[in-house]
């Protein structure tokens, strides 16, 4: 099983040009740790960035998590985002973010570890129709994200995406016996003593409230100065960041079959585990070398960087981790 030479490579990581479906099969088996991408959803309008029919989608999209079966770890985790969709020229909504899940787990055997649900405070208004003009149905800013698993008990670690606490709950740690008395409460849970006991954060919830809203990186900056569009559909930093955390530890191999701008490729580095990334479009995974790059990098040096890459001629390895730093 061998890989294609990578277009760039870095400190952790190396990335791929080529079809997903045939570089997974380049890949060992029981071999990775995470797999987090977000496909091209299947959307009613055709996008840039290449979507599917939502009549096909699950289909289309299946065989890929076949292949990604095969070569996650009994221990790994596999991170899907999805977002929502309508049916063509009906307010109702499709559930083909459902199907694929459910049949991921009766045909595949995947184990459903967790929904979350990512709401993006700074999604605009849509479908249009339906929201703007019309005023019959509520803005779509939640995408579905499936966490599974080969096995009931993949890695997983909670402490380490702690979210900070409540200022209620700052004043209950502060004084305890005026806040609250120890006793079992109407629902049947048992609150003891320990549950004012500081340890360093609360569990965050499956609620995943992270704003897309990224406008002023260096991949952005670097894009603008040679005037090449960055990729259309990419997701926030704080979302690979979560998963990434908390299903991995330092050395890890962390795999985005769809990398677009190679957000997760990006965090995985600051992050310190090993990545792949595979994207199928060469100029979007050559511009997503920019978020690898350092504020003195000139637009000449982007541009001769840019075009070098497009040609493909031989791996690139970027120097410049040390320098980088995760924006939001």
């Amino acid at each position: 099983m061998t890989l294609p030479n990578p277009l760039y490579i870095t400190d952790y990581g190396k990335a791929y040009v080529g079809d997903s479906l045939e570089l997974l099969d380049q890949l060992e088996s029981d071999s990775v740790d995470l797999v987090l991408t977000s496909p091209p959803f299947a959307l009613q309008r055709k996008k840039t960035y290449g979507n599917v029919d939502q009549e096909e989608y699950v289909d289309w999209l299946f065989e890929f998590c076949k292949k990604i079966y095969r070569i996650l770890k009994p221990t790994g985790s596999f991170v899907l985002d999805l977002g929502g969709a309508y049916q063509s020229k009906r307010p109702v909504r499709s559930l083909y973010n459902y199907r694929v899940l459910i049949r991921l787990c009766d045909e595949l055997e995947f184990r459903l570890a967790e929904e979350f649900f990512w709401f993006n405070p700074a999604k605009l208004p849509s479908p249009i129709e339906w929201v703007n003009k019309r005023k019959i149905r509520a803005k779509d800013s939640v995408n579905t994200v499936w966490w599974l698993s080969k096995t009931d008990n993949p890695k997983a670690n909670v402490r380490n995406v702690l979210v900070p606490y409540s200022d209620r709950m700052k004043k209950l740690q502060a004084d305890p016996e005026k806040y609250y008395k120890p006793k079992e409460r109407p629902s049947g849970h048992d609150i003891g003593k320990s549950f004012s006991t500081d340890n360093g954060g609360a569990i965050p919830s499956n609620l995943l409230e992270i704003p897309n809203t990224e406008s002023n990186s260096i991949y952005i900056q670097l894009c603008k100065s040679i005037s090449v569009s960055p990729h259309p559909a990419r997701f926030p930093q704080k979302l690979p960041m979560f998963f990434i955390n908390f299903l991995t530890e330092p050395g890890d191999k962390v795999l985005d079959i769809f990398s677009g701008s190679n957000t997760t490729g990006f965090v995985a580095e600051q992050l310190e585990r090993n990545w792949i990334a595979f994207e199928k479009d060469l100029s979007y995974l050559a511009s997503s070398a920019f978020r690898f790059l350092d504020k003195s990098q000139t637009p000449n040096d982007t541009l001769a960087l840019y075009e070098r890459l497009l040609r493909q001629e031989d791996s690139i390895y970027l120097r410049t981790t040390k320098q980088l730093a995760i924006t939001f």
